[in-house]
């Protein structure tokens, strides 16, 4: 601090750095029973395939973070000198998660000096490049890849983002540039200049629309590729925007440009958003009905789990008990928490769209931790 700084500005300051030093000795304390709670294996008994989703659905984190928190947690038992610098505040989490894929016992002390002296940014580069020396962590590189996305800002704009080994990334880079030098710009709304680098990122974006526009067009398999609009077209009183299937809200002017080139299922629903489905006339769920409970449940439904692979969709009420393919009887689940319905006496419910799961001894499983208690004034 200068000394045009006063010395309320001081106060703030290092309050502040107070309470990162607190919160970074209670971070180390979680990771310490983390670690704990790992050996005891008892997050078996809620239902999750490994400590970290269950760190999931009790925090809402994601799996990727938890999944780093586990393996700091047990990396951090034979770092003493990490350890001891996290929980003095000297090192931050972010920098500790990154630090204990590459310490050792022979090297802590030489990369903790030069951490406290880098960026987190800093130290995951180099963790990247020394994993990359070796054959087996190139193989969990390929084993790690993923893209995923979301919709922000009310459904206005969607997020991407992706890792993959280097070669594949070298070829899909490739791929989108070599489209993007072909893709005519797309109108805007103003005629506002775009800078040299904006412009180039652009139509990078309108590459990688028309590569994926050219997919479905051309895929064989119309059911699969088939864009899914819920509306209520045909409730006046509710006539809003409508929603793309696992997707966005969108304007009818939208809707209407969509539906006049491509491949679209309309799916109108009442004013409750209620879809009827087959009754008892078969187990096996048309395609359309399927494609309403995906856009209804998104993924699998049992809390924290989040897994948009290997669905299946279940029976609430089974079939050889006189249930029926409808929606309000149908929830979406994994392979590994379908087996945990069928085989080990899990149950789950529908409450309104919503699927509450329960215990075999029929708790109903609330996966978040109680509230804190509150002293009494």
């Amino acid at each position: 601090m200068t000394d045009e700084v006063g010395s309320d500005d001081r106060e703030v300051v290092e309050h502040i750095d107070r309470l990162h030093g607190r919160i970074c000795a209670e971070q180390r304390d979680l990771l310490r029973h983390v670690a704990e709670w790992d050996k005891r294996g008892r997050w078996r008994d809620d239902g999750c395939r490994d400590l970290a989703a269950w760190l999931a659905a009790r925090f809402g984190i994601s799996n990727w973070s938890a999944a780093r928190w586990v393996h700091a947690a047990h990396a951090l038992e034979h770092l003493p000198a990490v350890s001891a610098a996290f929980s003095a505040g000297e090192i931050c989490l972010d920098k500790v998660l990154e630090l204990t894929r590459i310490a050792t016992a022979e090297t802590e002390e030489r990369l903790l000096t030069w951490a406290r002296r880098v960026s987190a940014a800093a130290i995951r580069h180099k963790a990247d490049l020394e994993h990359r020396r070796s054959r087996a962590e190139l193989q969990d590189a390929d084993r790690a890849r993923f893209l995923r996305w979301w919709y922000f800002d009310d459904g206005a704009r969607m997020g991407l983002e992706g890792e993959f080994p280097a070669a594949h990334g070298a070829a899909i880079a490739k791929a989108i540039s070599r489209m993007a030098e072909r893709v005519p710009a797309l109108p805007t709304d103003t005629g506002a200049a775009v800078c040299p680098e904006d412009a180039v990122e652009q139509r990078r974006a309108d590459a990688l629309l028309a590569v994926a526009t050219a997919a479905i067009a051309d895929d064989a398999d119309s059911e699969r590729a088939t864009i899914v609009v819920h509306t209520t077209r045909g409730c006046p009183e509710h006539d809003h925007g409508s929603e793309i299937d696992r997707g966005p809200v969108i304007d009818r002017a939208t809707e209407e440009r969509l539906s006049c080139d491509a491949r679209i299922q309309p799916v109108e629903e009442d004013r409750h958003g209620r879809v009827l489905g087959i009754g008892r006339t078969s187990r096996n769920i048309p395609p359309w009905l399927e494609r309403v409970l995906r856009g209804r449940d998104r993924s699998c439904t049992f809390p924290g789990c989040g897994m948009k692979m290997f669905l299946q969709a279940h029976h609430i009420k089974h079939w050889e008990h006189g249930g029926a393919t409808d929606i309000d009887n149908l929830t979406l689940v994994c392979s590994f928490h379908h087996k945990l319905v069928h085989e080990f006496g899990w149950k789950v419910k529908l409450a309104g769209a919503v699927s509450e799961w329960f215990r075999p001894s029929g708790a109903r499983y609330a996966p978040g931790p109680d509230p804190p208690a509150v002293a009494a004034a």
